[in-house]
């Protein structure tokens, strides 16, 4: 209501948090150092005059105090840091400045909020997380034992990572055994980190087939070329509501579009954003490769597609095929396949929004 209620700053940090709040009806400003208890930080923010509108940065400390707030009746936004915009000749930086800052974009709509994730989307993007974690382990951990061999001048020059290989990595035995220890400490890190990402496979397979939500979005994502389960359920868990963007602007979202530094009469593009979610932009560009070989039919993506909507197919075959137009049309135009495959991704995001968005009961 005009003239009453409070706006309140928190800046919290992962054993203290500092409040700001500002009075509407009397610009008094109120500043507390509170505790890291959920139940504290609720107490302090509810004791303000009402109604009250909170706001703090998201960070490594969840989105659990909004969650907590919005329980508790007050309605809490939670801030991208990154599109914060500071003085630059704002030198001093500290927990109490923060939070009365915060207070203030608030109190005059300034504050660029980001979606809170409910405990299901977030349960399921840790699952996701997990596994990219793990990939990028087994990554350096098959690393590690390569140039360890290479050290020893054993080089395996053929398919790696197959069954004879790993059949040409246990028959290995060194003399010194300072190295044999080494090799074998190498060679149960890759062994053990894969099958650690054998279960979690299992898992998002499970998940995804479980999830009334996500099988929906991720069996139409499936009909596109290079997306498989994986890649479906990783977009579908970082996007969350696909609903918020359009064709448009989901490759905005995602970091896809260029930088611009114009002025005037001069304008200048540079290299992507890069903004966003940075696991769902790599899933896009190791998606988008795919599609610069010619489109053949493929058992593996007939299977796929299997029980969907003709709608669906047809939608996702046109993707398909526009999507490797792109591709010949940018080699015509000598194009690098590194920005050729950026481009690609930016409309592949745009034909994933089309088929996550297309309801069932429009496809069927």
């Amino acid at each position: 209501m005009p003239g009453k209620g409070s706006w309140v700053g928190l800046d919290v940090h992962a054993r203290s948090v500092v409040g700001c709040a500002i009075d509407e009806s009397t610009a008094e400003i109120r500043t507390a150092r509170i505790g890291a208890r959920t139940e504290q930080i609720v107490d302090w923010v509810r004791a303000q005059p009402g109604p009250v509108v909170a706001c703090y940065e998201a960070g490594p400390t969840g989105f659990g105090l909004a969650r907590a707030l919005s329980a508790a009746g007050v309605h809490c936004d939670v801030v991208a840091p990154s599109k914060l915009e500071r003085p630059a000749g704002d030198r001093v930086k500290t927990d109490r400045r923060d939070a009365e800052r915060l207070a203030r974009l608030l109190r005059i709509g300034e504050v660029p909020g980001v979606r809170v994730p409910t405990e299901a989307e977030e349960a399921a993007r840790d699952l996701v997380r997990a596994r990219e974690d793990c990939r990028s382990d087994l990554m350096r951990a098959r690393h590690r034992l390569s140039k360890l061999l290479l050290r020893q001048g054993l080089i395996w020059d053929r398919c790696a990572w197959t069954g004879a290989h790993e059949d040409w990595l246990r028959s290995h035995r060194f003399d010194r055994r300072g190295l044999q220890l080494a090799f074998d400490e190498a060679l149960d890190t890759v062994f053990t980190v894969h099958a650690r990402r054998d279960r979690l496979d299992v898992a998002i397979a499970e998940m995804a087939s479980a999830d009334s939500a996500l099988a929906g979005p991720v069996g139409r994502l499936r009909c596109l070329r290079g997306v498989s389960t994986l890649t479906a359920v990783g977009l579908c868990v970082e996007v969350a509501d696909w609903h918020r963007f359009t064709g448009s602007t989901i490759g905005s979202y995602l970091g896809l579009v260029p930088s611009e530094f114009s002025s005037g009469a001069r304008r200048v593009q540079g290299g992507i954003t890069k903004t966003g979610n940075s696991h769902a932009r790599r899933l896009l560009v190791e998606a988008a490769w795919h599609h610069r070989r010619p489109l053949r039919t493929n058992r593996e993506r007939a299977r796929r597609a299997d029980g969907q909507p003709a709608t669906v197919r047809a939608r996702a075959e046109a993707g398909n095929r526009r999507l490797h137009q792109r591709w010949c049309r940018l080699e015509q135009r000598n194009k690098r396949p590194t920005v050729s495959v950026v481009a690609v991704a930016r409309e592949l995001a745009g034909w994933c929004w089309s088929l996550a968005v297309l309801d069932d009961q429009h496809a069927a």
